[in-house]
C-alpha cells in the first residue's frame, strides 16, 4: 500500500517536473467571454521563483465582477513540493484586446493574504479586459493555482425606475383601501 502511494507520488512529482521544464514563468492565457451565469474558472502552474501570469476575458455591459486566486498543492505530495504564495492580483481593460500597449487602464488591484488573493470591481462597460496574477513559487518543485471569475448583472437605471413606480403603485392601493 505505501509501495504504491509512493510510486504514485514519484510519477506525478516526475509530471510535475516535466511541465516546470517547459513552462515560461510569464504566460498569457485567453478566457473568452465570461458569462453571468456561470463563474469562468482558471489555474496556473509556475516553476519555482517568481511569476506573473495574465489572463485575458470580455465582460458583458453592466456587469459587477469578482476574481479570486487561492494556492492548490496536487493531493498526496510531499509538504514543501508545491507551494504559491500571492502578492496580489491587478485588473486592466484593454480596449484593443492587446495586452501591454498603451491603450490598457488600470482598474483595481489586491494585495495578496499568502495563499489566497480576492477583488471586487464595481459595475463596467462591456469590453476586453485582462487579469495579472503575481507571485512566487516556493515548493521545491514550484506551485499551482486556481482562480475564478464572477460576474453579477447590475440593473440599468430604468429598471430601478420602474420598480420604484410600481412601489408607488403598490402604496397608493394600499393607502386607498385604508380610507
Amino acid at each position: 500500500m505505501k509501495t504504491t502511494h509512493m510510486l504514485k507520488s514519484v510519477a506525478a512529482a516526475a509530471m510535475f517536473i516535466g511541465v516546470s521544464l517547459s513552462a515560461s514563468a510569464n504566460t498569457t492565457k485567453a478566457l473568452g467571454t465570461v458569462s453571468a451565469a456561470t463563474p469562468t474558472v482558471f489555474s496556473g502552474y509556475a516553476a519555482p521563483g517568481g511569476f506573473v501570469d495574465t489572463f485575458t476575458f470580455t465582460l458583458p455591459a453592466n456587469s459587477g465582477s469578482g476574481y479570486s486566486v487561492i494556492d492548490f498543492a496536487p493531493e498526496g505530495m510531499p509538504a514543501g513540493w508545491f507551494k504559491t504564495v500571492f502578492s496580489g492580483i491587478a485588473l486592466f481593460s484593454n480596449a484593443d484586446g492587446i495586452v501591454g500597449n498603451n491603450d490598457d487602464t488600470w482598474l483595481a488591484s489586491a494585495v495578496g493574504s499568502g495563499d489566497e488573493v480576492s477583488l471586487s470591481f464595481g459595475s463596467s462597460a462591456a469590453g476586453s479586459y485582462y487579469l495579472s496574477v503575481f507571485g512566487v513559487t516556493t515548493g521545491l518543485y514550484g506551485g499551482g493555482y486556481s482562480g475564478g471569475i464572477s460576474v453579477t448583472p447590475v440593473p440599468e437605471p430604468e429598471t430601478f425606475a420602474m420598480l420604484l413606480a410600481g412601489l408607488g403603485v403598490m402604496g397608493a392601493i394600499a393607502r386607498r383601501r385604508k380610507i
